[in-house]
């Protein structure tokens, strides 16, 4: 099963993330299949961009938004 996730980068306290399809077994950091946005919680004020057409095009394979994510793209506009 595919998942939407969040996909961790950046150095220790410098985090950010990436909004990822991938594969549900792989790892946090595994290989994903795309990569369809950023979020960045440590700027003032915390930055999410991602691209909607690809979320829906994930969406209408089976893909699956983890709580998070959900909670993240809900609150923001598409970019």
């Amino acid at each position: 099963m595919v998942k939407i996730r969040l996909f961790r980068t950046g150095a220790k306290h410098k985090v950010s993330y990436r909004i990822v399809a991938i594969e549900s077994q792989k790892k946090r950091n595994g290989k994903p299949l795309e990569v369809i946005g950023i979020y960045e919680p440590r700027s003032k004020p915390p930055v999410v961009k991602f691209k909607a057409d690809r979320v829906k095009y994930w969406l209408s394979k089976g893909a699956q938004m983890t709580e998070v994510v959900k909670q993240l793209i809900k609150n923001e506009k598409p970019s």
